[in-house]
């Protein structure tokens, strides 16, 4: 069995049986495949099905000479997920990455903006230009709604039930969820679909689209990205701000302002409610005053 035809089977597995999202599939391709490279390099005579776990622990000492702790984290994870995906279909008896620990990281605590920020980001867009409504549309849903990036491109026309108050987001592994929709995110993504999106010639395979580059086709990630980074730029904000910071951020403001932390789970698509708890460690005077306010004995 060869690396590489093991890496396409493990890809589709990860694909059909794990129902992961493309980007993940990626990510775990991208630590399998430095494993390979290392192999290759070092002329090392073992195949997924031989190899043992001298050779693995091998590999960790030299990627922890290059890699921190987060990122041989990662890596050791998307192996052991490799490894027991062998052992799952029969291929092998054992994973070599059983008795291999990761390196000890902490949960890094989510950046977040002030509303104060926001409101400067958003007001900083140009309206005159032909993409202003659309920029502005895609700021007030991203904050509005705690939107992912890739949520936030593939969302379509056919997705928004105004009437109801909720958007389909279509989330990780292709799951889907309702997310509440505020009236002012409504207003504004309502302005960009009827007064400027008609000027854009879309092209027909994204005419469900809701946001469209100038070519009339689906917006990018890294479009998403750079429109973010340019605002920050204009307004002289000093702090790292990319789309998912909104997504921090609305989770963050709704946990101060007393929502339900499941509520929060819900409307975000995290699969555990662990994920949503370090929304819990962003503002403890927040926590105190709950206490104060709701204890008996307070």
């Amino acid at each position: 069995m060869k690396w590489t035809h093991t890496l396409e089977d493990f890809k589709h597995f990860l694909k059909i049986e794990r129902g992961l999202s493309d980007n993940t599939i990626v990510n775990y391709s991208h630590d399998l495949e430095k494993l390979i490279r290392y192999i290759e390099h070092n002329e090392i005579k073992h195949s997924p099905l031989s190899i043992d776990e001298e050779a693995v622990q091998q590999f960790i000492y030299e990627i922890a000479k290059v890699l921190n702790a987060r990122s041989q984290t990662r890596i050791i994870s998307g192996l052991k997920s490799f490894f027991n995906y062998l052992v799952f279909e029969d291929y092998r008896k054992d994973n070599p990455m059983e008795m291999i620990e990761a390196p000890k990281i902490g949960r890094k605590l989510p950046d977040t903006l002030a509303l104060e920020d926001i409101e400067k980001l958003i007001a900083a867009i140009d309206l005159s230009s032909a993409e202003g409504h659309r920029n502005k549309a895609i700021i007030e849903t991203l904050y509005g709604c705690g939107l992912r990036v890739s949520e936030l491109v593939n969302l379509k026309l056919s997705d928004l039930f105004f009437d109801e108050g909720f958007i389909r987001v279509t989330g990780k592994g292709d799951k889907q969820r309702f997310v509440p929709i505020g009236p002012i995110t409504q207003k504004y993504i309502n302005i960009y679909v009827n007064e400027s999106r008609p000027f854009v010639k879309e092209v027909p395979a994204f005419s469900d689209t809701v946001f469209l580059n100038r070519r009339g086709k689906q917006l990018t990630r890294v479009m998403i990205f750079t429109i973010i980074k340019r605002l920050v730029a204009k307004i002289g904000l000093k702090k790292n701000v990319s789309p998912h910071t909104f997504r921090h951020s609305f989770a963050t403001h709704l946990l101060e302002n007393g929502a339900d932390l499941r509520a929060i789970q819900l409307m975000l698509g995290h699969e555990s409610i662990t994920t949503t708890e370090i929304y819990m460690h962003v503002d403890r005077k927040h926590l105190a005053a709950i206490m104060e306010e709701f204890h008996p004995r307070r």
